[in-house]
């Protein structure tokens, strides 16, 4: 078994001190890139809104019953796809544009919007991000009024049923300040800790008396006082 090169050994003990003594540059880093992830989130990131509407699609025996039906709730995947697709087709957001004269593409409307439809249900959630919580919330309605029609047309299904209209939201959506503000602290520690590490590992300079029996493997016999210390 050949023999480890003690020059290559780490000491785990030595790094850990070594991080213990700079604790406070490590925490200084850290608060230092908080604060610039807050500065960021306050001033330089646009605030935007999320506003939310949903409906419930059923079928047409729901309808005249006036009551869900276990089959109106195990709708299929398919139906789920479809109606998704319907939401989010070009006819549909065109058609909002034109309604509400909205000053922006069919495709920006496209990444404006996401639509949510949870497993084993027909409740159909669509989400609308802007700017302005009042727009959010006047483009997320149109969204569901004109899309309601539309499913009617190309599904048959007559029971189409408003459950929460959208509201304008209050509090903005993005950007979290908490979390980027907890992100850049961690970020931030985690950066001063890799370099004060890779530092040093990297200083093979010999600091202490112990450094020669560990590095050299040979025993130390006495140690010349700095003179100029002494004066």
């Amino acid at each position: 078994m050949k023999e480890q090169n003690p020059s290559m050994e780490i000491d785990v003990l030595l790094l850990l001190k070594k991080l213990w003594s700079k604790k406070f540059l490590i925490t200084l880093v850290a608060v230092f890139f908080a604060t610039i992830a807050l500065l960021v989130s306050l001033f330089l990131i646009k605030p935007t809104y999320t506003s939310t509407t949903s409906f419930y699609v059923g079928n047409q025996k729901a309808a005249a019953e006036n009551a869900l039906t276990a089959q109106d709730l195990q709708a299929g995947s398919y139906l789920v796809k479809d109606y998704k697709e319907i939401i989010t087709s070009k006819d549909v957001r065109q058609q909002v544009i034109d309604d509400e004269k909205l000053t922006m593409s069919a495709e920006e409307l496209l990444g404006k919007m996401t639509v949510d439809i949870p497993v084993d249900t027909r409740i159909i959630s669509i989400n609308v991000e802007d700017g302005d919580p009042r727009e959010a919330a006047r483009i997320a309605n149109a969204l569901r009024v004109v899309s309601s029609e539309k499913i009617k047309a190309v599904t048959k299904v007559d029971n189409v049923e408003e459950v929460d209209p959208a509201e304008a939201p209050t509090e903005p959506s993005s950007p979290n300040i908490k979390r980027n503000v907890a992100l850049g602290f961690l970020i931030g520690g985690f950066l001063a800790v890799v370099i004060i590490l890779i530092r040093e590992v990297l200083d093979d300079r010999i600091k202490r008396p112990e450094d020669i029996e560990e590095v050299l493997g040979l025993p130390l016999i006495g140690v010349v006082p700095n003179t100029d210390k002494l004066k």
